[in-house]
């Protein structure tokens, strides 16, 4: 190139330095360094080829620097193509603020889709979903991949705006209008997206229709597919669905095995877990970060306590990786459920490294459960040193003084959380009846067959009264009176959830619900007599597992 005189033309210059950079960047810089007079082409070429490098971290740093080069130039000006490369790689959401301030100032508001796109992704990544749609909004003509970044942003469910459950209905109504536009075709990235969003949701007409649409069309079924339908499968209830599509998978990588793990964990199969968890280990598959934790929480779910500790010691023992913060988390919560509140705390003390809030609410949790009130309130404490506007750790406190009727403690949390303008998230239920979704609050009075739906709880609690159920109004953490108590049990999100089906659905379907709080207690107890006086099989996915309702028992056999 240097004898012919090439190095004097962009095109081939740029060839060049992208392929010099990419395979041994030093020599791609000391080429780009002996170039007098560089183009902004050039410049957008070594951006894009550095941040393509392995060693992401160093070399974002060299991006943004060559970045600034170009601002100091004045014989050039940054372009459309100077900024997708950078929006991939800012670190923080202030960098990303600052750099879309620089396409305004330099593109003004004609730029092209392809900067768009980057902008929406940028503010997908750090959860701000409402900005992302409202750029993917002005995109006239959106193509294949900017639909999949809109859509991956709603179907991760991460967000800092809504609930995951809106974000995921959300993902479903743009599915929908992407159907209309007859020259965009799904792909997988597509349907990764479509089926993540159904298994938040617990939405599992449309996670079978998303299912059949990949068998249709002879989408490729490869390890990310397979692995969001075992995952999608789990989360709404159906494991033996979840472990056919496992077992029907050509070939199974990690996250394959993670999926179906932590399928048999929610559900309470912690034997099932550590059987496959021991195949995996069998096929040569190295089990990494996620692999052990849901081992180790399948364990907890089930008390499966000194499985679970082994679990543990393997890390360090058999993989000679040292456990991380996931792990010690997962650690303190197994003992803690155990009742094994102590040595949980004894445990979280001796890491090696600070606990975060997660750690400490876990103890917190685990405290609440077996009445340790002393273990609670340091826990407590060092969480509102860490998240003091996070509601659920003085609700946890409050329901610990509401159990043994500290009722004066009780209306002094409650007082902290007014005085820091922290308001309590409300329970909510989403149940699927005849392929659609509804959506219940406590108490609500909203829905079209509201009348119907109280007339069958009223129904619903005299049948439990015969069957002699009394409502456990501890669970009410308000000081008023137990008449009042047993009514403010009875209207839970999941009760409405729950009368709307025996009304709505189909006497012989299954009725599942996905609440987004623990259930509590005497809901617990409530659907158990439910499925075996009306003779519904009522599946629940809480917070924190599934619950397998049949004939008047809980699969998880009351450890939970």
């Amino acid at each position: 190139m240097v004898t012919t005189g090439l190095t004097h033309h962009t095109y081939p210059l740029g060839k060049l330095l992208y392929l010099s950079s990419t395979l041994a960047l030093p020599h791609g810089l000391t080429i780009f360094n002996q170039i007098p007079n560089p183009t902004i082409f050039l410049y957008n070429t070594l951006i894009s080829s550095v941040l393509s490098s392995t060693n992401r971290k160093c070399e974002t740093h060299l991006a943004f620097s060559l970045y600034e080069r170009v601002l100091w130039d004045k014989t050039i000006r940054p372009n459309s193509h100077t900024y997708p490369s950078l929006f991939k790689a800012c670190g923080s959401h202030l960098h990303g603020l600052a750099l879309h301030a620089h396409v305004l100032k330099f593109l003004g508001l004609a730029y092209d889709d392809f900067v768009q796109t980057s902008l929406l992704n940028f503010y997908a990544k750090y959860g701000k979903l409402g900005v992302a749609r409202c750029l993917f909004d002005q995109i006239r003509n959106p193509d294949l991949a900017t639909w999949n970044s809109m859509l991956s942003a709603y179907g991760s469910g991460v967000t800092i705006e809504e609930e995951d459950t809106s974000v995921s209905m959300e993902a479903l109504c743009l599915f929908t209008e992407m159907q209309k536009n007859p020259l965009v075709k799904p792909n997988e990235v597509t349907l990764v997206a479509l089926v993540s969003a159904c298994a938040n949701l617990g939405a599992l007409c449309q996670g079978i229709w998303a299912h059949v649409y990949v068998l249709k069309y002879n989408i490729k079924l490869n390890y990310y597919v397979g692995t969001a339908l075992i995952d999608m499968y789990s989360k709404c209830g159906c494991l033996d669905l979840a472990y056919q599509v496992f077992d029907e998978l050509p070939g199974r990588d990690i996250l394959c095995y993670n999926a179906m793990i932590g399928g048999f964990g929610i559900h309470g199969y912690g034997h099932k877990a550590l059987q496959l968890f021991e195949k995996m280990k069998f096929q040569r598959l190295v089990p990494d970060d996620v692999t052990f934790v849901v081992t180790m929480c399948a364990c907890s779910h089930v008390g499966l306590v000194d499985e679970g500790c082994k679990v543990f010691e393997s890390i360090n023992e058999d993989y000679g990786k040292e456990p991380k913060l996931e792990h010690y988390g997962c650690l303190i919560d197994l003992l803690g459920r155990a009742g094994r509140v102590q040595e949980a705390e004894e445990k979280l003390k001796g890491m090696p490294m600070k606990p975060n809030a997660i750690l400490w609410r876990s103890l917190l949790g685990a405290a609440r459960v077996h009445g340790n009130l002393q273990v609670g309130e340091i826990a407590l404490k060092h969480l509102l040193e860490l998240e003091p506007e996070t509601s659920g750790n003085y609700v946890l406190l409050s329901n610990m003084y509401a159990s043994i009727n500290r009722w004066e403690d009780v209306k002094r949390v409650r007082k902290l959380m007014k005085d820091h303008g922290i308001n309590k998230m409300p329970g909510s239920s989403l149940v699927e009846v005849n392929g659609a979704m509804h959506q219940f609050l406590i108490g609500d009075k909203t829905h079209p067959w509201s009348k119907r739906i109280y007339s069958k709880l009223e129904e619903v609690g005299k049948r439990l009264q015969q069957y002699g159920h009394k409502p456990r109004t501890k669970e009410v953490l308000f000081d008023i009176d137990e008449e009042e108590k047993e009514d403010a049990l009875a209207y839970h999100s999941e009760r409405l959830a729950i009368a709307f089906a025996l009304v709505a659905s189909d006497s012989t379907a299954p009725i599942r619900i996905i609440k987004n709080l623990r259930v509590c207690s005497d809901c617990h107890e409530s659907t158990k007599l439910i499925s075996m006086i009306y003779g519904r099989d009522i599946i629940v996915r809480d917070r924190i597992r599934f619950h397998h309702f049949k004939n008047g028992t809980c699969s998880c056999r009351d450890y939970w």
